[in-house]
Formats: structure tokens, sequence, C-alpha cells
């Protein structure tokens, strides 16, 4: 049993909403779509990947996250009064870290390929915890890691900031 579709996909950051993990994975994947079939990424960087392979990888990368969020209230001064609201608090009964634990999960239910299982592991890319030289290192040996981290940042840091200068606008 999962909370996929209405999880959020982080407690303040991006996706902080309900549906939120569910959305920023299909953003993430038409990112990946998109960076994938430049011509560039196919002619020069030979990167030729199959549609299965990119829906896995983007669908699933945050998978780790599925079941961990809970909803508390705390105290908040709105129009000057003091109101109850609901906030996401993580609570992780299977601390295994990030990507290692969506490969973990994924391979449960589908077998990835070492291709698949490095771009998922590694899709936060330099911003993880991991030494700068082992995500170097992962990034050069699998060029689809660095693709995954690529569409994720761009999904995260643009697409996510567009839509809420979107919704602020309306």
């Amino acid at each position: 049993k999962s909370d996929f579709f209405t999880a959020p996909a982080s407690t303040r950051y991006h996706g902080a909403y309900e549906g939120g993990l569910c959305e920023h994975s299909l953003q993430v994947y038409d990112c990946l779509k998109d960076y994938l079939s430049r011509p560039r990424v196919k002619e020069i960087y030979e990167l030729d990947v199959s549609e299965e392979t990119i829906a896995i990888i983007a669908l699933l990368h945050d998978l780790c996250k599925c079941n961990v969020y809970k909803t508390d209230t705390k105290n908040k001064k709105i129009n000057g009064a003091w109101q109850q609201v609901p906030y996401y608090v993580f609570e992780d009964p299977f601390p295994y870290g990030h990507g290692e634990k969506s490969v973990f999960m994924i391979q449960h239910y589908i077998p990835l390929t070492a291709a698949e299982a490095m771009a998922i592991r590694y899709h936060m890319g330099f911003s993880s915890t991991e030494s700068a030289s082992q995500v170097g290192q992962a990034f050069n040996k699998y060029p689809l890691a660095f693709a995954l981290s690529t569409a994720d940042m761009e999904a995260t840091y643009f697409l996510e900031n567009i839509q809420k200068h979107e919704e602020n606008n309306d």
C-alpha cells in the first residue's frame, strides 16, 4: 500500500502539498524525455534510452518518499489571529538513504539495469550528501544518472517556480 498519488514531495520545499510527489515525478518524466530527445544527447553523448527506462527512472526515482510524510498541526498567525494549520512532518520507518532506498524498493518488483539503478541512486547529483568525486564518477560511468539528475533539478527548481508564479498571478 502506498500514498504515491497523495503524498507531498517534501515537507516545505518543492511539492509540499497533497499530490506533490506524483506531480513532481510526472514533471521529471517530461523533463527527462525532453533532455533525451536533444540531437546532441543522442549523437554526441550516445544516449539512446528506451521508453520503459525513461518511465521507470523518472516516475520512480523518489519512491522512497512514499509513506513517510505525516500531517500534524501548528499555530500560525493569520490576519492577526492564531489558527491551527496543517503541515507535513517526515517520519521514515526505514532510514536507508534517499536514492538507494528508492532502488531497494523498486527492485522488490522490477529488475533494474545497472544504468537504471545508478540513475535513481545518484539522481540528487551534487546536492546529495555523497562526495563530489563519487557523484562525478557515477555521472562519468553512467550518463543516464546525469540526465536524470538534470531532469530532477529542472523540475524542482524551474517548473515548480513557474507553476507557483502562475498560481500567484491567477
